[in-house]
């Protein structure tokens, strides 16, 4: 890990209270933006806390769609809908990837639309050949929006890979997670939105 790479994620720490004036916390270097990792667990990370009853917000500043014709937010109305920011080359997002996929593949039929807005962190992560190839390889069926100018990300005041956000069937975001993990929580959530 690059000295520069590592003076910003403690900066990162720092501000967001998880360090103490010692700096102490084990680092893993395949996570886009840092956290604590214990007892081996994998690591996630705290969602900001979102105001009450807040709407999904309209796609901004999409290049390209990947499987799927352009949606708006009114397209999706009357499903519950999953919100997926990520990017090909972030390994946490990876490890969301087969959960995400079998959920689509588990309840789209009764009412869920999954939406990977693909949002690079780096250059190489904008060509869109490339993202292509990612979605055959994690066998990605549903659409992606690329948000290659991050209006998207932007909207939503993002600051990590992956995030979930789950929406009810009128638009109105239940339910978020950043990081990798609460697999169980975020299949819990989806069942109660769709019942």
């Amino acid at each position: 890990m690059s000295k520069l790479l590592r003076r910003r994620q403690l900066l990162l720490y720092f501000s967001l209270g998880v360090v103490g004036a010692g700096g102490a916390v084990a680092l893993q270097s395949n996570f886009r933006k840092p956290s604590p990792v214990a007892s081996g667990a994998p690591a996630t990370f705290a969602a900001p806390p979102l105001p009450k009853r807040q709407p999904l917000k309209e796609f901004r500043g999409i290049s390209q769609w990947l499987n799927s014709d352009p949606l708006t937010v009114a397209d999706l109305k009357g499903n519950v809908v999953l919100l997926q920011f990520w990017t090909f080359g972030c390994s946490v997002c990876q490890l969301t990837l087969p959960h995400v996929t079998r959920w689509n593949q588990q309840y789209a039929a009764q009412g869920l639309k999954v939406i990977g807005v693909h949002t690079p962190e780096f250059p190489y992560e904008r060509d869109v050949n490339s993202v292509k190839s990612a979605l055959k390889r994690a066998q990605i069926t549903y659409p992606v929006p690329i948000d290659n100018e991050l209006q998207t990300w932007s909207a939503y005041q993002e600051r990590f890979w992956p995030h979930l956000y789950l929406a009810d069937r009128d638009g109105i975001i239940r339910f978020d997670y950043a990081g990798a993990g609460a697999y169980q929580e975020t299949e819990q959530a989806i069942r109660t939105l769709l019942g």
